[in-house]
């Protein structure tokens, strides 16, 4: 079933060969659509808020606090929408 939600956006920050850094910006109802991690990776909130993750497992609410971050490893499938009635951004490090 396709999403009716629209697409978060995203911009490539650094690409090396250590590291790729994303900048997520999500307005509200905003989702990144399904994906895999190939990399362990850091998330930086910019500001306060939640976020749903769509999982395979099930459905769960994330409460995110500016500039603290948080951590996963290689290999998390999701989806993640912006629940907020603003708009929200992250950082994503994923470490090469």
């Amino acid at each position: 079933m396709e999403s009716k939600r629209t697409q978060a956006i995203s911009a490539i920050e650094i690409d090396n060969d250590r590291v790729f850094v994303t900048k997520w910006e999500f307005k509200p109802g905003a989702e990144t659509g399904w994906h895999r991690h190939e990399h362990d990776y850091v998330v930086v909130p910019l500001i306060d808020g939640e976020l749903l993750l769509e999982t395979k497992e099930g459905d769960t609410k994330s409460t995110l606090q500016s500039g603290k971050p948080y951590s996963r490893n290689l290999g998390v499938e999701h989806n993640v929408v912006n629940i907020n009635s603003f708009d929200f951004s992250f950082v994503e490090i994923e470490l090469k």
